[in-house]
């Protein structure tokens, strides 16, 4: 009986998610890490340690666009700092036509350098996957399967809370400064508003938000660094999405809220009832509305309690519920059949575009529509 070959992996910036892949990759079945590229040593160093005992070490590269001219991969995971994902994006797009991609998210930090990427997308050869993992977390996975008509009847409201610890130290500080993020609400966020995107099943037309720097960073100075010497990312905001389908989304975020039972809850509801999820508890709680009594009482209703904390098939669980490990069998079996991408780069766009007129909405106070943005 025939095997398929081994998919060779290359990764490209092998930080705190670069080494996370790697940990993922290497505990599936019929993949390697074959090569590595980051121009910062103490990085490539953290990948090669991240790898099992006994794993073949990845051949190191300094500079990616040598490991992309090497043969030595099949596909490449594009997990540099986010103000960099559109260049690297366009040298893998010229040197490599036929590798399979992952870009980790955000896809890009502007509107123009996400597009541009999608025009690349078009006629590049290989699989192109957008990683946003969360969609793939057990808890959350559940919680969209349970957006059912049976259910919920028509969705009115989503909204999201994620309460947490504050952004975590990164090479060169990169990830205090908005120019290289793209802003909070793109950086940490698109994952939520692509969420969202994906519950509505629509598009957004209209974002309000407000939100602000009130507690994370205040006192960090970093004398020399290109991006600037004060970080300003914010740490909280709430923010409104309208939909075209009339529904309506909400983010609550707080980054100094780590004293927390549950970092992230998801709540959908509809006319016929409403689903949430905790995700951190990994429940999922479904409850069906009954009627309504003359007296204005309610009888009749139902609520189901699920058990959405683990997936079978995660052999490493690492960040996310394993949600890293449950992405790369998509992207294998897309590879393998040369099937569509679990996860476009479209929706990649759709997932920043929100966050970017989240904060242009909290710069000028005042609501944004997408169309301000050249999006329709």
């Amino acid at each position: 009986m025939d095997t398929e070959p081994v998919i060779r992996y290359g990764i490209i910036g092998t930080g705190l998610m670069g080494c996370e892949h790697i940990r993922n990759i290497a505990a599936i079945p019929g993949t390697s890490v074959a090569a590595i590229a980051d121009p910062h040593p103490p990085s490539r160093e953290a990948a090669q340690a991240s790898l099992p005992a006994g794993v073949v070490p990845p051949v190191e590269f300094s500079d990616y666009r040598e490991m992309l001219r090497s043969g030595l991969i099949d596909a490449v995971v594009v997990s540099t700092p986010n103000f960099t994902h559109a260049s690297v994006l366009d040298d893998v797009f010229a040197i490599a036509p036929n590798l399979h991609v992952m870009v980790e998210k955000p896809l890009c930090t502007t509107i123009a350098d996400a597009q541009r990427v999608i025009t690349h997308v078009r006629t590049h050869k290989g699989i192109v996957w957008m990683g946003l993992e969360y969609r793939f977390m057990p808890p959350v996975a559940q919680f969209l399967r349970e957006l059912t008509p049976e259910n919920i009847g028509s969705l009115k409201m989503i909204s999201i809370r994620e309460h947490r610890f504050p952004f975590l130290i990164k090479v060169g500080d990169w990830n205090r400064f908005t120019t290289n993020t793209g802003g909070t609400l793109v950086e940490k966020c698109c994952h939520f508003f692509d969420l969202m995107n994906l519950a509505t099943r629509s598009r957004p037309v209209r974002v309000y938000a407000s939100g602000g720097q009130d507690v994370n960073h205040l006192s960090e100075r970093y004398p020399g660094n290109p991006a600037g010497e004060v970080p300003d990312i914010l740490d909280n905001a709430f923010v409104i999405v309208d939909y075209a389908s009339g529904a309506r989304g909400l983010l609550d975020l707080c980054m100094f809220a780590e004293a927390s039972k549950n970092e992230q809850e998801l709540v959908g509801v509809g006319d016929r009832g409403k689903v949430e999820s905790k995700v951190t508890e990994g429940t999922v709680v479904i409850g069906r509305r009954g009627t309504v009594r003359a007296d204005g009482r309610p009888v009749g209703h139902s609520i189901t309690e699920l058990d959405a904390s683990h997936d079978a098939r995660v052999a490493h669980v690492g960040y996310h519920h394993g949600a890293s490990y449950l992405e790369h069998l998509g992207f294998i079996e897309a590879v393998r059949k040369g099937t569509a991408p679990g996860v476009t780069v479209d929706e990649g766009l759709w997932s920043i575009a929100v966050g970017i007129a989240a904060h242009k909405s909290i710069d000028e106070g005042r609501p944004v529509l997408l169309s301000e943005l050249g999006l329709t």
